[in-house]
Parts: structure tokens; C-alpha cells; sequence
């Protein structure tokens, strides 16, 4: 092959290149979304937010399980007994009839606990007797209403376990709520990192086909010096390789728009095959706009609004609580009791039912008990583990606040020399297309050569996307400065309603 065919070889390659790209896109329906949009997508249809979106709802299950322990009990019960023994001859030799015995009982209960403890048991009971004796037939009834209350003094006075559970279970709610939100706010970044990946591969694949653009018409301008003789058709390889290597250069960056597209399409869908024929098109650009930072004001942010901080706030205010009804156990049990009741008798159910309304046969009793555990170990122990696992998490707080610091110091100083570096891409850039302009028109007056036109262009390229990449790391360091601060939703105005 000559080198005329060589060239023709290349670029017909090329071409080919470029054409089974575009066929490959060709099935995909362009849609044009914005940040916003996609994070307000994302937000709706994100397997992630659905997931983490039942952990509100499962922690408000809690409090009312927690809450349950104060919901009074209804009982009933009932009995029926029937005895029976046979007659006889008494010590006279008298004989006498058997007897035979039938009773019915009826109870019935409402009990139930107070929010300081008490516990109150209203309970009534009704019962029947009728049989035959010796002596004849009987028939008897018996009635009675009565309330008893117990109060405890000391241990389970000031906190018991129902009243810890309930506060415990509101704060392990506040915790959901706050873990959500920080999902929520990690899922937004994601989608923005995501968004800008995507513009950054599209800017690269034009990056890229401007590089070939230039090899390409290296070559056809080395054609036309080679045809006049000016210059050596050896010298003319070169700039057929860089053709190749662009190409190679260009369809990397086709892959990588590719895999950007893919994690964007994962980040808003919970059914992929619903966007797997679309071709996304982010309607921004990239942008580089200027801010005012401060560390002091950032740390503000961070330490009053970051769910995580606040989380082991709440985590140490449960621990507190907890304390708190350790500390109450190793108390006695001192309990007032007491109760008032009707009593009621007569020949039938309804002598007995009279007799209870009646109040004329009452009873009434008042006392305390006084339970005191002898060594009180298993308490004791639980009380000072308590006292352990708080200084523990005051620990963890003071460690999370130092690495909360530590993160958004980092961040804000990302951000002040990413903005830097976009400033000086951009003038980097500009110089490398002033040095390859001024190269061709010493390569066209035949003072330099093919070699030095060829290593400004890749310079050229390298500072193109050098800036593009520049761009994207500032953009994404604003993002993450935001996530550090815990102020990812009020930079992109979204309002959260977790209930």
C-alpha cells in the first residue's frame, strides 16, 4: 500500500468509526433535563429514597407499640360447678336425703396503668348457689364492686419502663426522620455529581473530535505540501498517526459518555428499561461562579443542621434517659396501695345486685409495701454500664464534632482552589491555541515542522480538557461543601415533608 492509500486507509477508518456511533445512538429518544429536574425525578422515582422512605413510618409503628402500654385490659371469665354426695343414716339410724349443689360465677375486670405509674384494677364478681340439703331447698346470691390502686414511691415513680420506652421510641423517630433527610441529601449530590459527569463526557467527546478535526486536516494540509514538494512524504506519518490516535482518543470518550449516562439513568429510575432507548441531554453548562467562603460560617451550618450531628445528640439525650431509669431501679420498691369496694347478698342474682347498689355493706383498705432487695447487684451493675455507655457517647459526639470540622475545613479549601484552578486552565488553554496558531503559520512559511505543529495540538487537547475537568471538580466541590454543611436541599430550593 503507498502512502496515498495509506491515508485514504485511515481516514476511511475513521469514518467507519463515526459511523457505528452514530448508529448506535441512533435508537435512543433524546430528552432534555435540567439539574433540577433530574434531582426532582430522582426524588420521586429513586429505589434508594423509596427504601429509606419506610424507616419514618416503621419508627411512628414504635411509638404507638410504645405507647400501647398504657392501653387498659377488659377481662371476663365465667364458671358453672355442680357437686353432689349421697344420703345416708345419721348416728340414730334416721336415714336422710343426699344433697346437690350448683354455682355460677361471673367476673368481670378493667385494668389498666397511669402515665406516673399507677395502676388501677376496677373489678366486679356475681355469683349464685341453689340446691337441696337435708334440711331442704336453698337458694343464695352474692355480689361485689370494687377499685384497688397501686402508686409506686420510689422505684418506677419517677420513670418506669413504659414511660422510657415511649421516650426512647420519639427519639428513635426524630433519628429517622433525620437519617432520611440525610439520605435524601446524599442522593441529591449523587444525582448532581452524576449530571455533571454527564456534561463533562459530552464536552470531552467535542474536545475529542476537534482534536481529530485538527489531525485530520494536518494530514490533508501535509497531502498538499507532499504534492508540491515541499515537504518529504515520510514526514507525513505523523499526522496520519495522531488521525489514529484521536480516533482511539475519541471513541474512549464515547465509552465514557456512555457509563455517564448509565449511572445518571440508574441514580433516576426504579424501572431501568423505561430509559434504557433514552438519550439524556443535560440543558446546563458548565460554570465556574464565583463565591465568598468562610470557614467560621460553614462550621455554623455544619454543626446545626447536619442529621448526623444531630442524630448523636438525640443518641446521647436517649442515653440520659436511660440513665435516668437505671438510677431510679436501684431504689426500693415502695408501693401506697389501696382499695374501696360493695358488697352484696340475698336470695337471688338480684338481692345480691341490690345489696352492691345499695352500698350498705362496704369495705375500704390502705396500706404500703415495702420490697427491699438484698445485695441489689444486677441494678447496680446495669446503672454503672449506663454511666459508661453515656461517657462513651460523649466521647463520640466530641469525635464526630472534631471529624464534622475537619470535613468542612477540607471542603472549603477544595473549593477555593478548585475555583483557582479553573482560572488558570482556562488561561492555559488560551495560550495553548495562541502556541499552535502561531506553529502553523511557522509550519506554513516552512520554519518548523510537522513534529512540533503535532505536540501543540495534543497540548491544545490537554488544555481543553484540562479545563473541562477543572469545571467539573469545582462544580463537584461545591456540591460536596454543601452535603458538609448539611445545605444540599436549600441550594437547590427543595422543600423535605417527611410526614
Amino acid at each position: 500500500m503507498n502512502d496515498l492509500g495509506l491515508s485514504r486507509w485511515i481516514l476511511a477508518t475513521w469514518f467507519a468509526g463515526l459511523l457505528l456511533a452514530a448508529a448506535a445512538q441512533t435508537n435512543l429518544q433524546p430528552r432534555s433535563l435540567s439539574l433540577l429536574d433530574s434531582i426532582q425525578i430522582a426524588l420521586a422515582h429513586n429505589l434508594d429514597v423509596k427504601i429509606a422512605r419506610c424507616e419514618p413510618e416503621i419508627a411512628a409503628r414504635q411509638v404507638h407499640i410504645a405507647s400501647a402500654a398504657y392501653e387498659p385490659a377488659l377481662s371476663f371469665s365465667g364458671s358453672h360447678r355442680f357437686s353432689t354426695s349421697p344420703g345416708g343414716l345419721d348416728e340414730y339410724q334416721r336415714p336422710y336425703v343426699g344433697t346437690t349443689t350448683e354455682r355460677d360465677s361471673y367476673q368481670a375486670g378493667l385494668a389498666g396503668s397511669l402515665p406516673l405509674g399507677t395502676s388501677i384494677n376496677l373489678g366486679s364478681s356475681l355469683s349464685g348457689e341453689s340446691g337441696t340439703t337435708p334440711s331442704g331447698p336453698f337458694e343464695n346470691g352474692s355480689g361485689s364492686a370494687s377499685v384497688s390502686v397501686r402508686q409506686p414511691l420510689l422505684k418506677n415513680f419517677w420513670i418506669d419502663r413504659a414511660r422510657l420506652d415511649i421516650r426512647i421510641s420519639k427519639n428513635q423517630l426524630k433519628m429517622s426522620e433525620l437519617e432520611f433527610r440525610a439520605q435524601i441529601m446524599r442522593i441529591v449530590t449523587s444525582v448532581e455529581l452524576a449530571y455533571y459527569d454527564l456534561i463533562l463526557a459530552q464536552e470531552n467527546i467535542r474536545v475529542r473530535e476537534q482534536a481529530l478535526d485538527l489531525a485530520k486536516q494536518q494530514v490533508i494540509d501535509n497531502q498538499k505540501r507532499v504534492n508540491v514538494g515541499r515537504m518529504a512524504p515520510q514526514d507525513r506519518k505523523q499526522a496520519e498517526s495522531q488521525v489514529a490516535n484521536s480516533q482511539v482518543n475519541l471513541l474512549a470518550a464515547q465509552g465514557s459518555l456512555v457509563a455517564a449516562e448509565y449511572r445518571l439513568k440508574k441514580l433516576l429510575s426504579d424501572d431501568f428499561t423505561a430509559w434504557e432507548n433514552v438519550r439524556i441531554e443535560p440543558t446546563e453548562s458548565l460554570a465556574a461562579p464565583a463565591q465568598a467562603w468562610s470557614v467560621q460560617e460553614s462550621l455554623e451550618r455544619g454543626l446545626t443542621q447536619r442529621p448526623d450531628f444531630l442524630k448523636a445528640k438525640i443518641d446521647l439525650e436517649s442515653q440520659g434517659i436511660t440513665l435516668k431509669y437505671l438510677r431510679n431501679q436501684l431504689y426500693p420498691q415502695l408501693d401506697l396501695v389501696g382499695s374501696y369496694g360493695r358488697l352484696g347478698e340475698g336470695l337471688g342474682y338480684r338481692d345480691a345486685l341490690a345489696g352492691v347498689r345499695s352500698g350498705d355493706t362496704w369495705f375500704y383498705s390502705v396500706g404500703a409495701t415495702l420490697t427491699i432487695p438484698l445485695g441489689n447487684r444486677t441494678p447496680r451493675e446495669n446503672y454503672r454500664i449506663g454511666k459508661v455507655r453515656r461517657d462513651q457517647d460523649l466521647l463520640g459526639l466530641k469525635k464526630l464534632e472534631q471529624d464534622i470540622i475537619v470535613e468542612i475545613g477540607n471542603a472549603v479549601e477544595q473549593a477555593q482552589i478548585t475555583f483557582a484552578r479553573v482560572e488558570t486552565a482556562r488561561q492555559a488553554r488560551q495560550l495553548a491555541e495562541e502556541a499552535l496558531a502561531a506553529e502553523q503559520k511557522k509550519l506554513e512559511s516552512g520554519q518548523s515542522t510537522t513534529f512540533f505543529v503535532l505536540s501543540l495540538q495534543q497540548n491544545l487537547t490537554g488544555a481543553r480538557s484540562a479545563e473541562l475537568g477543572a469545571l467539573v471538580e469545582y462544580n463537584r466541590a461545591l456540591a460536596n461543601l454543601a452535603l458538609s454543611e448539611a445545605t444540599t436541599l436549600q441550594r437547590h430550593n427543595l422543600n423535605l415533608e417527611v410526614r
